[in-house]
């Protein structure tokens, strides 16, 4: 039997896994625990299940250390659900929410919220193409907001907030965390919320975690469709009807990987180096890679470029799929090139990356 080929995988989501996650699913996927079941199979009302989305609970609280006033939701509908469930559910009649939006995702999630009732722009960086984040005295909020909404990490711009904008005293931050969860250590304590889709960093795609100051849940009014109700999700364990019981399972390996990894700081120390190596080859080129986002607000997890032409971007593309790299090609909406370094990305894809840059511009510069 041939050994299974693997490349350097650059999507941006869903995106790569671990391979000790993916072959401990292969091992268990046809008899879990001695149960002769598949996780997928078996009841989500099971002792078995019960287990594994428990224990998967224990490992998210103990790996970002979230307080226990906090509940953990294990929700389906992607990040993108969340950004009606939000307003929803935390922003009461009558009342409005500050968005900062720096990209793509936050700029949908405000005009979701939008359309279920009255948000203010704190911050908006469409005018400069979203190549930054704002300096604290650009931001304007409102003391009065329901909650303020930013996102911690822009996929398709590249931007990162290195710290959590200072809100007024009593205004709830909610964070999509999607495309950085867990790449790095989080303060949980300063948020309200925070929402991250599995697929980037956390596991496949088709579970969305949602950590929730349990206060925060008396706002939920009772008129809301039961799954749509933080409350009613919260008080059930995820379990008011069937999770996505597989996607959870991968979770829950993807925390124990994070664990025998050395929890967020060993992560987070891996993601940097990566980061900076691919950095370090763009702004050595001397122009003929060219990043999007300012050095001050770049991201350690999605790097977007561009070349000097399309067509060399085009070749770029291809010629790195030869070569194994693939998922580079730039998100739709803004072209260019993408490299997504998510945690399951090796050190030495980032490495092979690097060299494969430095040749394409030998051979084409």
């Amino acid at each position: 039997m041939s050994p299974i080929k693997r490349v350097h995988n650059f999507n941006a989501g869903p995106s790569i896994l671990p391979l000790p996650v993916l072959e401990k699913a292969q091992a268990e996927l046809l008899d879990y625990a001695g149960t002769g079941m598949s996780v997928m199979e078996m009841s989500h009302r099971s002792k078995e299940f019960e287990a594994i989305i428990q224990t998967a609970e224990a490992d998210l609280r103990e790996l970002m250390g979230i307080p226990a006033h906090y509940k953990v939701m294990f929700l389906q509908g992607g990040a993108s659900l969340q950004f009606a469930m939000v307003p929803m559910n935390l922003r009461p009649e009558g009342a409005s929410a500050d968005y900062v939006v720096t990209g793509s995702w936050s700029r949908t999630a405000m005009k979701e919220a939008a359309k279920l009732g009255a948000v203010r722009t704190a911050f908006n960086g469409e005018g400069e193409n979203y190549t930054r984040l704002p300096a604290k005295a650009e931001l304007s909020f409102d003391p009065k907001a329901a909650y303020v909404h930013f996102c911690h990490n822009e996929t398709i711009h590249g931007v990162e907030f290195k710290s959590e904008p200072e809100v007024p005293e009593g205004v709830p931050l909610v964070c999509d965390m999607s495309s950085d969860f867990l790449s790095q250590p989080v303060d949980v304590f300063k948020y309200g919320l925070i929402y991250a889709g599995a697929q980037k960093n956390a596991g496949p795609a088709g579970v969305t975690i949602v950590i929730i100051r349990e206060d925060l849940l008396s706002r939920v009014p009772g008129n809301l469709p039961a799954l749509l109700n933080y409350q009613v999700m919260a008080e059930s364990g995820s379990l008011h009807n069937t999770p996505p019981c597989f996607a959870i399972y991968m979770v829950g390996l993807v925390l124990k990987w994070l664990k025998d990894l050395g929890g967020l700081n060993a992560m987070y120390e891996i993601n940097r180096e990566k980061a900076e190596m691919i950095y370090k080859a763009i702004d050595g080129s001397g122009g003929y890679y060219r990043g999007h986002a300012a050095p001050e607000a770049r991201s350690i997890m999605n790097i977007p470029f561009r070349m000097p032409s399309e067509e060399l971007e085009d070749l770029f593309v291809k010629e790195a799929k030869k070569a194994d790299l693939v998922g580079l090609k730039g998100h739709r909406s803004v072209g260019g090139l993408r490299a997504s370094i998510y945690n399951a990305l090796p050190v030495e894809s980032a490495r092979a990356l690097v060299e494969f840059m430095a040749d394409f511009q030998q051979k084409h510069g």
